[in-house]
């Protein structure tokens, strides 16, 4: 699937805190981590986006450059950007970012009585991969 048709899977919320651009990443890392985006899909223009998102281009443009340093989309000169391969080896910093998020609200759901045989099971049939 590719996203050059239209932009209509992306949820932007001009009332929240969160920067735009921020938003922009987030929906273009959820696409691609549950693999409604695929590697080498195209990914559209920043004056495309930003015309379907009612948003600055600069606005996108922050967002691809972010999305591009963290390896999420590519740019190939004259011919736009891509959605990257996965990471062989886990970036360090951005996988322990990952984790730490995981173990807040692990804690948190502890703190709230859950007990940790249902959170194992939520994890096993969110993943769909044996734990």
């Amino acid at each position: 699937m590719s996203l050059e048709s239209g932009c209509n899977l992306f949820q932007i919320d001009l009332k929240s805190r969160k920067a735009i651009y921020e938003q922009v990443i987030d929906n273009f890392k959820r696409l691609i981590v549950t693999g409604v985006l695929k590697q080498d899909d195209k990914v559209p223009s920043v004056r495309d986006m930003a015309k379907s998102l009612t948003v600055n281009p600069n606005t996108v443009q922050k967002a691809y450059r972010e999305l591009e340093n963290r390896g999420y989309i590519y740019t190939v000169l004259g011919q736009g950007s891509f959605i990257s391969a996965p990471p062989m080896d886990g970036d360090a910093k951005e996988v322990a970012i990952i984790y730490d998020r995981i173990g807040h609200d692990v804690r948190e759901l502890l703190f709230r009585k859950e007990p940790i045989e249902r959170i194992i099971e939520f994890i096993k049939e969110r993943t769909e991969v044996e734990v």
